[in-house]
C-alpha cells in the first residue's frame, strides 16, 4: 500500500512516500481501509518534534512513521475479540495512539472507532473526532450571558468552538490572525480579534470562559483576561506554557478565585460522536478548507502549521 512516512523529526521535507506491506490487525483491532483523514495541529507537531510533549512516543526518532490520527474509512477485517465492528462496515474515529492514516490501511483500537453517521460523507466525519471532543469538552461552561473567548478559533477545532458556544447562547469572541477573521464572523463570532494586533488578554471587558488552542503568553495575562469566577483552560501551545499554567495558574487562580488550568480532554467515540450528530442533522457545519491527495501531504501539513486552515483540511488517500 501506499502511504506517507518519515524516518526522524522536520519539516515536510522529511516526508516521502513509500509502498510498504500493508498492516494487519492484532487482538482488538480493526483494519480500516481509508477513505479519509483529517489534518490535526498534533499531526504538525508530531512531524517536527515540536513543542517537546509531541516526542514522547520518541525522544530522538518518531515511533510511528505514519501520521494521521482522525480516519474515517471501511472495515476491512478484523482482529481477534472485535465483537463491534464486521467487514464492510463504515467507520470513523481518533486512531491517536496508532496513527497511521496518511496511507491507504491502517489499523485501528475497536474502541476508538464508531459507525460512521449515514448523514455524512468519508470527509466530513474525518473532521470530526479529535477536534469535536475538545470543542465540546472545552465550551462545556458555555451560556447565556457569559463572554467567551476561543483563541486560534479559525482552525478545526476552533470552528467546531465557535459554533458550539453560541448555541448555547454565549456572546463569542474568536482570536486569529487577520486572513481568519471574516471566516471566524460567518461561523458566528460576536467580535474578531487579530491576534498580531491586539492582546486579548488586554480586553476592555474579562471573559467568563476562555479556551485556548495556541498558548504562548504568561500565566498571569490569562489571569488578567478573567472576569471573577472565570475559567482558563488550554489545549495546545508551548511546553513551558503548558506547564506554567498547570502548576502556578492553578495556584494563581485559586488565590483570585479564577480557575485556569490544562484541558484534559477525554478520547473516544462517547466524546465526539454527540457533535457529529448535530453534524448530521445540519445544526452545526463542518468547514473544510480543502481535500488533497497523498502526494500533497507535504504542502497540506505546512499549510496547516501555518496557521492558514480555515477549518480542517482533508486527506483522501485515492
Amino acid at each position: 500500500m501506499r502511504a506517507v512516512v518519515y524516518e526522524r523529526y522536520g519539516g515536510p521535507e522529511v516526508l516521502r512516500i513509500a509502498d510498504v506491506p500493508t498492516p494487519s490487525p492484532a487482538p482488538g483491532q480493526a483494519l480500516v481501509r481509508v477513505e479519509a483523514t483529517s489534518i490535526n495541529l498534533s499531526d504538525w507537531e508530531g512531524l517536527r518534534g515540536s513543542p517537546f510533549y509531541a516526542r514522547l512516543g520518541g525522544l530522538r526518532a518518531p515511533r510511528r512513521h505514519t501520521l494521521g490520527s482522525d480516519i474515517a474509512g471501511t472495515v476491512e477485517a478484523v482482529g481477534d475479540g472485535v465483537t463491534r465492528f464486521a467487514l464492510g462496515d463504515e467507520v470513523y474515529g481518533d486512531n491517536l495512539t496508532l496513527m497511521g492514516g496518511f496511507a491507504e490501511y491502517a489499523v485501528v483500537g475497536e474502541a476508538a472507532l464508531a459507525v460512521k453517521p449515514a448523514g455524512l460523507t468519508f470527509a466530513q466525519a474525518s473532521t470530526i473526532p479529535q477536534a469535536g471532543a475538545i470543542a465540546l469538552q472545552g465550551t462545556a461552561g458555555a451560556a447565556a450571558g457569559r463572554r467567551v473567548l476561543v483563541n486560534g478559533a479559525g482552525g478545526g477545532t476552533g470552528s467546531f468552538a465557535i459554533q458550539l458556544a453560541k448555541r448555547l447562547g454565549a456572546h463569542v469572541t474568536g482570536v486569529d490572525n487577520a486572513h481568519k477573521l471574516d471566516f471566524m464572523r460567518a461561523l458566528g463570532a460576536d467580535d474578531v480579534i487579530d491576534y498580531r494586533q491586539a492582546d486579548f488578554t488586554r480586553a476592555r471587558e474579562p471573559f467568563d470562559s476562555v479556551l485556548d488552542l495556541v498558548a504562548h503568553r504568561s500565566v498571569f495575562a490569562y489571569r488578567r483576561a478573567l472576569a471573577p469566577g472565570g475559567s482558563y483552560r488550554v489545549v495546545g501551545g508551548s511546553t513551558r506554557t503548558l506547564l506554567r499554567v498547570a502548576t502556578l495558574g492553578a495556584a494563581a487562580g485559586r488565590l483570585t478565585g479564577r480557575s485556569l488550568g490544562v484541558l484534559l480532554v477525554k478520547p473516544g467515540p462517547a466524546h465526539f460522536q454527540p457533535l457529529a450528530e448535530r453534524c448530521a442533522a445540519g445544526e452545526i457545519t463542518i468547514h473544510i478548507d480543502r481535500t488533497v491527495g497523498l502526494d500533497e501531504v507535504p504542502e497540506a501539513l505546512a499549510h496547516v502549521g501555518a496557521g492558514r486552515a480555515l477549518g480542517k483540511v482533508v486527506v483522501t488517500p485515492r
